[in-house]
């Protein structure tokens, strides 16, 4: 059985791979500040889907199953992580990642054998994405033509899970059909984007804005949006998250597929700042004091990282689209402090808790 205290440091990898992630990025777009080593700016994607995201979700998954070799998934990622930041070492950091990926499809698979559900199946998939992508990255094709394959991991573990909460709705039939229907669009666009990158993206994006409109129609967050405290934050991340989704499916569907420049920019981050971070930020006062077994209380101060989150990301995506480069640059930024704001309400709200908990 693995003990919860032992998984802080698989936390800690996933952090650290966001902060240099971060930073990273904020070199891409074109602040001219000292990179830690001269590749790192080329591994900003990588560091953020398969480092911190990869990590994060398979150390859930490891954290709720309680196999100690599931916890291989979060320490090969973080591994890989490490060995990208330091630099020299690319060839390791790519095979650390995909041995990950390959594991947490391993652990995918245990979970639909035992629970054989449209949802289980529909993370499954997201994690055989991952894996396929990450063994296409090995094979040396370029970053921006495995994103694709990473953005349907990330939109197809949370279409999942979102899914499963769903069963509380007890969903109708058609419903059920629009979600497999929408699921299906992307998984189609993602197989025809390896041999027609440009339609293959438009036919993956009419899928991601399925999902956004299926979401926005049918998820719980309409229902808890009404409540008060947590549950109306964590709903109001959710539905602000759709609508990003909605839009970077548009926006794939009008330029299709890009390898590289402002559109490319506006379509990976409508989907991996406006939808994923948002989907972090609603549960990450889930996530973490499950991971570390440790209380943190609700404080009405997440909706100051999270305003200023989506705030950015509009000037971001307005810059990308307008050529204004300062505006795309100040909007970069402004994400990434953003997501820090994020963690240190977070690191103050888990230490109220405990003095709480104390006293």
């Amino acid at each position: 059985m693995v003990k919860a205290p032992t998984h802080a440091p698989f936390l800690g990898l996933a952090l650290l791979s966001l902060l240099a992630a971060l930073w990273a990025g904020w070199i891409r777009i074109g602040w001219e500040w000292p990179p830690i080593q001269a590749s790192l700016p080329g591994v900003h994607g990588p560091l953020m889907v398969a480092g911190f995201l990869g990590t994060l979700i398979a150390l859930e998954r490891a954290v709720a199953l309680r196999h100690k070799w599931m916890v291989l998934s979060p320490l090969f990622s973080g591994v890989g992580a490490i060995a990208l930041i330091l630099g020299g070492l690319d060839l390791a950091g790519v095979l650390f990642f995909t041995f990950g990926s390959i594991i947490l499809v391993a652990i995918f698979y245990v979970i639909v054998r035992q629970h054989f559900v449209l949802y289980t199946v529909a993370m499954a998939l997201g994690a055989l994405a991952y894996a396929i992508g990450s063994l296409l990255w090995l094979s040396g094709w370029s970053i921006p033509r495995v994103t694709l394959w990473w953005q349907a991991f990330l939109v197809l573990t949370i279409a999942g899970e979102r899914l499963e909460l769903g069963r509380l709705i007890r969903f109708p039939r058609r419903v059920i059909q629009a979600f497999v229907i929408s699921c299906a669009l992307l998984l189609i666009g993602l197989l025809y984007s390896a041999f027609d990158h440009m339609n293959g993206t438009r036919l993956f994006s009419l899928g991601l804005l399925a999902l956004a409109a299926w979401f926005l129609a049918n998820d719980i967050a309409r229902r808890t949006i009404q409540q008060a405290g947590l549950p109306r934050y964590t709903a109001i991340c959710l539905l602000t998250g759709y609508v990003w989704l909605g839009v970077g499916g548009i926006i794939g569907i009008l330029k299709g597929g890009q390898a590289a420049g402002p559109v490319y920019d506006a379509f990976v981050h409508t989907v991996m700042v406006g939808f994923v971070l948002s989907m972090i930020f609603g549960h990450a006062p889930i996530i973490f004091p499950a991971i570390l077994s440790l209380p943190l209380g609700y404080t009405p101060y997440f909706y100051a990282p999270l305003v200023l989150l989506h705030g950015s990301l509009v000037l971001r995506i307005a810059g990308d689209l307008s050529l204004w480069m300062q505006l795309r640059q100040w909007g970069g930024l402004l994400n990434g402090i953003a997501v820090l704001t994020f963690l240190g309400i977070i690191a103050i709200a888990i230490a109220n808790a405990q003095r709480t908990s104390i006293d």
